[in-house]
């Protein structure tokens, strides 16, 4: 080994050790806190963590999905207005406005939220001041609407910002291409832009995902009580009773969530990439 490559993996060593000790050996006694029972190992907290939180579970992928599928749209929607769109000014808005969600915590974001989506908040008292509904008509959004509208308004510029980056570094050949043979740009969009970046569009609604999952602040500050997120359950049950095996299985079976999702979207790439060679070939 020569001294270059000893110096290079010594200043690797710290940032090892740290990952190791914050995150490595944390997942793995998460994990085991969730299968052991009294010194031995079993499925009775994922059974408890089921007749417990069974109906906080489904809601939850309900709203992680209904929040990615509205993800989904919106940004290819802004990504594909910036890509083609000739429209500079509309351009340049969106370009200016899609990233302020970005730069803003996830707790900042439902703390306003919160202010602006309940019965006597901002929302309401524009739409009251313009005449549009009355106070009778008023309706709080602090539910599980109020719980979508965030994730959506926090991780869609994240998704668009990533969408958007691939759509730039295509060939502006073959968009032009299409436009003079006659494609409009949402034909251009659906059947020669995104085919082409549908793993960049998978990564982005995956990461979003899996910080929807793991959020807790939204949850506990637009939610009603039940049922409410699965990282709300998990808080509760260790503030509340400190089982830490109960809300380790629940945090496990967040974890296959986003493990089968990884894994479902990594066996379509591959089967995607592999049909693609043997047509090349």
């Amino acid at each position: 080994m020569n001294q270059s490559r000893f110096f290079t993996i010594l200043m690797l060593v710290p940032a090892l050790l740290m990952v190791v000790g914050l995150f490595i050996i944390p997942l793995l006694s998460s994990i085991e806190s969730a299968f052991a029972v009294d010194d031995q190992y079993g499925f009775d907290h994922f059974i408890k963590a089921t007749e417990l939180y069974g109906t906080d579970i489904v809601f939850t992928v309900g709203i992680v999905s209904l929040s990615a599928v509205i993800i989904a749209l919106m940004s290819i929607t802004i990504a594909g207005i910036l890509t083609l769109s000739g429209n500079r000014r509309l351009v340049a808005l969106l370009a200016a406005i899609y990233r302020w969600p970005l730069f803003i915590p996830f707790i900042v974001a439902a703390q306003c939220m919160r202010t602006f989506l309940a019965k006597n908040g901002l929302m309401n008292n524009a739409l009251m001041s313009a005449d549009l509904i009355t106070p009778l008509q008023a309706v709080s959004f602090l539910d599980w609407s109020g719980i979508v509208f965030t994730f959506v308004w926090k991780q869609t510029a994240f998704a668009t910002l990533m969408i958007a980056g691939a759509m730039a570094a295509m060939d502006r050949s073959q968009i032009q291409a299409a436009a003079n043979l006659g494609a409009g740009r949402v034909r251009t969009l659906f059947q020669i832009i995104l085919p082409q970046i549908t793993g960049t569009v998978g990564v982005a609604l995956i990461l979003s995902i899996v910080t929807m999952l793991s959020v807790l602040s939204v949850p506990l500050m637009l939610g009603t009580g039940t049922p409410t997120m699965m990282t709300a359950d998990m808080a509760f049950r260790i503030s509340s009773y400190g089982d830490y095996g109960v809300a380790n299985a629940l945090g496990f079976i967040s974890w296959m969530m986003t493990a089968v999702l990884a894994w479902y979207y990594l066996k379509h790439s591959l089967r995607n990439e592999n049909g693609a060679g043997g047509q090349h070939a």
